[in-house]
Order: structure tokens, then sequence, then C-alpha cells
């Protein structure tokens, strides 16, 4: 099995995957899109809201918010030595604070971890008139997109080359807090383990 990069940038991977089938290229496809952990808003504790959406669109759009972030500094809550309690290993805290009258945008979220922040600071979350304000606090946390769309890596698309059924032309986008590269990459990782989980399975069958 061979990979070639063909194009790279900072949003978007495009590579040749060669002597492979369509059911790794399906598999490949489908862990970079929603098996790759990423970091979204998961709770959000809203201490006033009198602005023109609910409390639960306003929850809903900041959970979409790509967040950037450093994978190997955060764990699973259900995996962390806080055993799920939450602390600062795998959880980020996000305060947010503003009067009207503006638009509040992502980049208004304050986070504790400087590291951690949304992807583009322009980003809406609402419109606040005269006398009208937003306060609140959000937790993020990893997680999978198979779980929630909010934690999708990124859109991947392949195709089959010309004349050639072991030979895929991948296109990656990111869509996440995750640089393209890195997501092939640890989906890869991923189906390795996933492999080495099912041989070891197979050793207990008799």
């Amino acid at each position: 099995m061979k990979v070639k990069i063909t194009d790279q940038n900072e949003s978007r991977i495009a590579f040749t995957l060669e002597d492979a089938d369509v059911a790794f290229a399906n598999a490949m496809r489908r862990v970079m899109m929603v098996e790759v952990p990423t970091m979204a808003v998961e709770f959000v504790d809203f201490h006033d809201n009198n602005s023109a959406m609910y409390d639960e669109v306003v929850a809903h759009r900041l959970g979409l918010i790509p967040i950037s972030f450093d994978p190997k500094m955060y764990n699973f809550a259900e995996e962390c030595v806080c055993e799920g309690k939450g602390c600062s290993q795998c959880q980020v805290y996000f305060v947010l604070d503003k009067k009207g009258p503006c638009v509040i945008y992502s980049g208004d979220l304050k986070s504790t971890d400087e590291t951690v922040k949304p992807v583009d600071p322009n980003f809406p979350i609402v419109e606040l008139l005269d006398g009208q304000s937003l306060k609140l606090d959000a937790i993020a946390q990893l997680g999978k997109g198979e779980a929630h769309v909010k934690w999708q890596a990124a859109i991947a698309a392949y195709k089959y080359a010309k004349n050639n059924d072991t030979k895929f032309n991948f296109t990656v986008e990111t869509v996440s807090g995750l640089e393209p590269s890195y997501i092939v990459q640890k989906a890869a990782e991923v189906i390795g383990k996933k492999a080495e989980e099912f041989r070891e399975q197979l050793k207990e069958v008799k």
C-alpha cells in the first residue's frame, strides 16, 4: 500500500492511495470523518440571556464552532484520571459576558487555556440590541463525529483513479481545529488499532 500527497494547504489535503481495495478506502473515509477526536462545546450554563435567541439555540451555535487545540494535551472525559468529573486534562472552560448593542462573535469567548480557541474569531453567535445582554460559561471536551456532527473532523471523499480499481484519489478538508495531515495520520492509527484489537479477539476464538 502506497500513499502520495498531491496537494496540501492549511485546510485541505489531497493524496493518492495505491494498492488498496474499496473496503479499506471506505474505512479510511469514514474514520477520517467521524472517528478522529475533536473538541467542541458540550455544556453551557447561562447566567443571563435576554437576546432574541433562546438558550438552546445559542448553545447549539456554540457547539458548532470549530475549536483549535493540541490533541496531545487532552483526554476523553471518561478516560481521564479525574474519572469523568472534569479537570484541566479533559475540559476547557469558556466564559462570555457581553452587553448590547453589539454582535457577539466567536472571538469574544475567553478560554481558560489560551492555546484552545475558535479557529476563526469571526463566527457570529448572536446580535444584541440596546439593553440586551448575554452571560454564560461553556465547557468544551473531546468527542467523535459518530456521536454528534459538532465533533466531525473532516469532509472526506475519494474516487477511483482512471482504469485502476486499486488506486484512489482522496480529498480531505478539515472542518475542525485539526490539521488535514493530522486527520489522515490519526485515521490510519485508528484503523491499525482496530485491526490489532480484532486480531487479539480472534485468538480467543476456539
